[in-house]
């Protein structure tokens, strides 16, 4: 069996179900898979959240306690509300399952069987006090028989949280974590006898050894000497009467298998041929020992091993993600029992790591799965996404905003454009991906939906893929030329450029043909602009030039670009003159577009010196800021 869904109505971020046709669902409805699932999306989207709602409902493995309060009440434009609850349905229930739950599980209309459990919270006086009232009971309406002691324990699930102190977590103790992980592994279980024989002093188990221990303790010399010296310098000028006071000196605690496994640690060595080096880790490698204890545990599991993870890539460098990623995607697919993996994660090694159909992107309150009934991706998406949706392109899982593009020069110039016009890509939340010439749909579509649309502005900016009137022969190559064609031929073209838009995913297209040639023919900063970068590619072919040679270029060009505009010739062909260079392959579009994006640092732009379709992709990027 598994998690297989959760709703969620008034907590936190989460608000209430719609009461009336035509209201806005705000509550949480998410499902999940019997694999790993990912939660992926910015800060405060609600992914802690979703996993809170989780350990709640169902509780963990681990000693702490959480506590409700306020604050998970959610507060909307009327206030606080009083009463949230929280529903999980597992199903997938094998035979033996459902005997275990026999009394708790309900067999729906499909045949199918599912386990639902349903935690009400009520503040009991919302005024003046953080008393609340937690019932926990199942069926599908919330109203059948409460969980008991046994259900419970076996559905309760592995948390661990973010900015877990690993190291804390493996230490001795009473209590620890490490004891509690030990003691569900079947071979640990089996040490409980004691077997100490004090006649040939002898011991296997781990309560035998730890008897043995304590007999040897009591009879050291030094120890018994001191024991004596209690007793007969001190206790006994104590005693009254026939009263005798004796003191015994032995390890404290019992001899039972709990205090013998809350005397263990665990600790790290790492070494090179063979040679361990046995000292204090960092905290990554500590991280990565915690995980793995904690799945040892799962795997020992018997029913529904349900692992929480938020923030797996706490203190791991790239590398070491990804394997843990790797092992975690091992466990959730082809160990047995399989583990069910939850996890939230800010990283986009995590995001890219597993298929796309395995990621829930969390935004603004909503959770939109990413699984293919649930997008207007196409089959053929996914194992395109599988296999080049990389760390670098996986940002936009994370962004307020995607402006995706067909290049580097769109990369590295679009950033530098919006902040020359008093714009800031980081501040608006904005991310540029690059995902060259092939793949702009596919990618845009993982945001576009049939339902309810994802919160986050896409832009995909393209060429226009046309050479404007008047463009010389040697420059054209196998393009058409806008004056060869009708108005209704390029309105067809555009349509077919813009196909797919819908909701937040829009296409701009060029105004005339590249971004560089329509950023020459916008404005006459933007022409200097682009004359200075272009002419410094020219000579940054083989080497990066001295900051003389590269003043020295750009005062050329500036002064060739003040000649013709008082030559009076047109920006169109200020334009052609401009961008020759690079349609003739005489220098490097990506190196341009460095030299563009620097000079941009210090030109200040208004909204009329940008191509009218980049003002327009910026004022949909940029919206939300």
């Amino acid at each position: 069996m598994y998690l297989a869904h959760v709703r969620a109505e008034n907590f936190r971020i989460f608000g209430p179900a719609p009461q009336r046709q035509g209201d806005d669902d705000k509550s949480l409805r998410i499902d999940f898979g019997p694999g790993i699932s990912v939660l992926v999306g910015e800060n405060d989207s609600g992914k802690t959240a979703i996993v809170d709602a989780i350990r709640l409902c169902l509780l963990t493995t681990a000693a702490d306690f959480y506590r409700i309060t306020k604050d998970d009440f959610h507060a909307g434009r009327n206030g606080r509300v009083d009463t949230f609850t929280i529903t999980c349905v597992f199903r997938g229930l094998t035979v033996q399952e459902q005997g275990t739950f026999l009394e708790l599980a309900t067999t729906e209309e499909s045949g199918e069987t599912a386990l639902y459990v349903t935690l009400k919270a009520q503040l009991m006086d919302p005024l003046r006090s953080n008393r609340v009232s937690v019932t926990t009971r199942t069926g599908p309406d919330g109203k059948g028989p409460a969980l008991d002691g046994a259900a419970r324990e076996l559905l309760k699930a592995t948390y661990l949280r973010p900015l877990r102190d690993a190291e804390a977590e493996l230490r001795s103790g009473r209590g620890s974590r490490l004891s509690h992980i030990l003691a569900s592994y079947p071979a640990i279980a089996k040490q409980t006898e004691n077997d100490f024989d004090a006649d040939n002093d002898t011991a296997t188990t781990l309560v035998g050894i730890l008897s043995r221990a304590e007999h040897h303790i009591s009879a050291n010399t030094a120890v018994a000497e001191a024991r004596d010296a209690i007793n007969t310098d001190y206790l006994e000028k104590f005693s009254i009467g026939s009263d005798v006071l004796r003191g015994e000196i032995g390890v404290a605690g019992d001899a039972t298998l709990p205090r013998a496994l809350e005397r263990l640690e665990l600790k790290l060595s790492t070494g090179v041929g063979g040679a361990e080096e046995w000292t204090k880790r960092g905290l990554g490698y500590n991280n990565a020992l915690f995980m793995a204890a904690e799945l040892l545990l799962l795997g020992n599991s018997e029913t529904a091993p349900l692992l929480l993870i938020e923030e797996p890539e706490a203190h791991l460098h790239p590398q070491l993600q990804s394997r843990v990623m790797e092992l975690l995607q091992e466990r959730a697919e082809e160990s047995s029992p399989r583990v069910q993996v939850i996890l939230s994660t800010h990283s986009p090694h995590f995001a890219c790591a597993v298929p796309v159909q395995h990621l829930t992107l969390v935004a603004r309150g909503k959770a939109f799965s990413l699984a293919p009934d649930c997008t207007q991706l196409e089959a053929g998406d996914y194992p395109f996404l599988s296999r080049f949706l990389d760390v670098t392109k996986a940002n936009l899982f994370f962004a307020r905003a995607v402006a995706i593009v067909e290049g580097d020069a769109e990369a590295l110039l679009l950033p530098a454009l919006a902040q020359a016009t008093g714009r800031s890509f980081s501040r608006a939340g904005v991310s540029v991906v690059n995902v060259g010439h092939t793949g702009l749909f596919r990618y845009s579509r993982i945001f576009q939906r049939s339902g309810e649309q994802i919160p986050v502005a896409v832009a995909r900016i393209r060429d226009r893929d046309l050479v404007p009137k008047n463009t010389p022969k040697d420059m054209r190559g196998e393009l058409r030329s806008s004056d060869e064609m009708t108005p209704a031929e390029i309105a067809a073209h555009l349509v077919l450029l813009k196909a797919g838009d819908s909701g937040n995913v829009q296409t701009y297209v060029s105004d005339h043909w590249t971004l560089e040639y329509d950023l020459a023919a916008a404005s006459w900063p933007l022409a200097t602009v682009m004359h200075q970068a272009i002419q410094c590619a020219r000579i940054s072919e083989r080497s990066w030039p001295a900051a003389d040679k590269l003043d020295e270029t750009e005062r050329r060009a500036t002064g060739e670009v003040k000649a013709w505009e008082a030559e009076g010739i047109g920006l169109p062909e200020v334009g052609l003159r401009v961008y020759r260079p690079l349609r003739m392959k005489n220098a490097s579009k990506a190196i341009a577009a460095q030299h563009a994006a620097r000079l941009l640092k210090n030109v200040t732009l208004t909204d009329d010196d940008l191509p009218p379709y980049l003002r327009d992709a910026f004022s949909h990027l940029c919206s939300g800021a």
